[in-house]
């Protein structure tokens, strides 16, 4: 279809457009939630969760506006608008402190999700998780100390490399600035030296695989480029105050999976209790 066509196609819906005809959604509700989620307002994300605006029209306005219509299948209406919504939703976390390389590797992984979700309370929950997976790493960062450029840095290429063996000269590198001067200002700012950090970061790491992978101690221990499966269990206890396996064994409910429901009451109950 030619420019002409497509715009006399155009001209022709618009004085066909019903005069009652659902209207978008303002874009001041659209900025206030992604700006929720950004500063990590989980009590704001929670709320219009539970109310179901994703899918629904806004009770604020009467029930006139609502989500555009991008495709005649509801189901794929929906999953389009959760992509758009998950791309915003990225650049604003990254453009308040988030890891560029960590915001969209999540960005991905939940717009991947979209393969497998049929139905509209399907991808529905699939934004619900979304959103308060993004808010609530922005909550934790929020409760970080602002960094210099440098650290910030170094946090993203540690965040990036997880998985390859770390080095304070390689970041200095990366950095420009020597090692004795970036171990320094690192630990300042950060408040652990470097490799405690690279350490920490792989143990989390460690324990987000035991708990949802059936992964052997071994290949956890070499996915993380630990030198050994004893010295991944030695930096694990250290860090942790048990085994990885007495860790997993503790955890082995969270493998079975939690729908979003469980998630939503969960956090309720957090916040309700003021953890």
């Amino acid at each position: 279809m030619d420019t002409h066509e497509l715009q006399k196609e155009w001209l022709l819906q618009e004085a066909q457009q019903a005069e009652g005809e659902i209207l978008h959604r303002p874009m001041s509700e659209e900025n206030a939630f992604w700006h929720a989620v950004s500063i990590g307002d989980i009590d704001y994300v929670l709320r219009n969760c539970q109310k179901k605006e994703f899918q629904n029209f806004t009770p604020s306005t009467g029930g006139r506006y609502g989500v555009g219509v991008l495709s005649r299948n509801p189901v794929v209406n929906l999953k389009y608008h959760l992509v758009i919504s998950t791309a915003m939703i990225t650049r604003v976390c990254v453009e308040s402190g988030m890891a560029m390389e960590q915001a969209f590797r999540l960005s991905d992984f939940y717009i991947l999700k979209l393969d497998n979700a049929h139905t509209l309370q399907a991808v529905e929950r699939i934004h619900d998780q979304m959103v308060l997976d993004f808010t609530g790493k922005m909550q934790l960062l929020s409760q970080q100390p602002q960094t210099s450029k440098p650290v910030a840095d170094c946090i993203e290429y540690i965040f990036i490399n997880l998985k390859k063996r770390i080095t304070v000269d390689a970041l200095a590198a990366f950095t420009g600035l020597s090692p004795s001067h970036l171990s320094r200002l690192f630990k300042k700012e950060v408040g652990v030296s470097i490799s405690d950090y690279i350490r920490e970061k792989k143990v989390e790491r460690a324990q987000e695989l035991l708990r949802f992978s059936d992964f052997s101690l071994i290949k956890i221990a070499t996915e993380l480029s630990f030198s050994s499966q004893s010295h991944f269990t030695q930096v694990f206890q250290e860090f942790t105050g048990m085994t990885p396996k007495k860790y997993r064994n503790s955890h082995a409910s969270d493998r079975a999976g939690q729908d979003i429901s469980s998630s939503i009451s969960e956090c309720s109950v957090s916040r309700e209790s003021g953890m």
